[in-house]
């Protein structure tokens, strides 16, 4: 990670899993390796069609096959845990290196948050080098891919300083939408910036590669600083450059409930299984 100290805050109970206080307890195959932060349960469907998947030793390639916790459930030859959940909200800074592994070996932010939480977590959506802003982590597979899909639209907000003022006309534009290259791209909200007279504050939907600075390209301007200061229901508040933080169980569930998630009421049993040490 490049040139800022990582803030490593005393970590909280993790938020288990339910089926970890049950290991008796069947449930689908595909779930399982969901929750193990594998991949999606759909993706992990593909997996076992294709035979990549191992139940105790036995190739597996029928759908709809039910293990347990007592079961060795493995992938490409790697073993899956299933772990507790972890949530995390980053406050990235610019340069910041933030995604799972780095061609040039450098450590990078994920490398010391599971040095600190003993978890290895894996960034949901991605930012650029030089955009700074929320940015969610998580080994919960089955809700950062429904994060990411864009049937949930998920809401996030930027905070862009372009390279000169857009016009009345070019903010109108922008709500009823540019023509990129990959398609046509608008923003759900757009509104000039209190601090910033060259800046613009945009909510969009999408999580496109590069959509923000693409979008303020198409009038020939450019982003020189770009910020996301929401994610979902998430924001920055709070939360200083380059730190990071748990999120709280109310704000895990309005994630699930934002992606159609089940939502489980805690149980006494559930509360005290939180008092859980690596």
């Amino acid at each position: 990670m490049a040139n800022r100290k990582t803030f490593k805050p005393k970590p909280p109970s993790p938020i288990p899993h339910p089926r970890l206080e049950n290991p008796n307890e069947p449930f689908r195959l595909n779930k399982y390796i969901a929750h193990a932060g594998h991949c999606s349960r759909r993706d992990a469907d593909l997996l076992i069609q294709e035979g990549r998947v191992q139940v105790n030793g036995q190739r597996i390639t029928e759908m709809g096959l039910k293990v347990t916790l007592q079961d060795v459930v493995t992938v490409n030859g790697e073993r899956l845990e299933l772990e507790p959940h972890i949530y995390i909200l980053l406050n990235k800074g610019r340069n910041t290196i933030s995604t799972t592994h780095d061609e040039k070996g450098r450590h990078t932010v994920l490398d010391a948050i599971e040095e600190s939480t003993g978890y290895r977590v894996y960034p949901v959506g991605r930012l650029d080098r030089n955009t700074t802003g929320l940015l969610l982590l998580t080994n919960d597979g089955d809700l950062a891919n429904r994060l990411m899909h864009p049937s949930h639209k998920v809401k996030k907000t930027y905070e862009a300083s372009c390279s000169r003022m857009l016009t009345d006309q070019e903010l109108q534009q922008l709500r009823l939408g540019v023509k990129l290259e990959d398609g046509m791209a608008k923003a759900l909200s757009v509104k000039r910036s209190t601090t910033d007279l060259l800046g613009v504050v945009l909510t969009v939907q999408e999580g496109r590669n590069h959509l923000i600075r693409r979008m303020v390209a198409y009038f020939d301007a450019e982003v020189l600083q770009l910020k996301r200061t929401r994610y979902g229901g998430l924001t920055s508040h709070e939360l200083r450059m380059g730190r990071w933080r748990f999120l709280r169980e109310e704000e895990v569930e309005e994630l699930k409930r934002l992606t159609g998630m089940a939502v489980e009421k805690p149980t006494e049993k559930r509360i005290q299984s939180r008092i859980r040490k690596r």
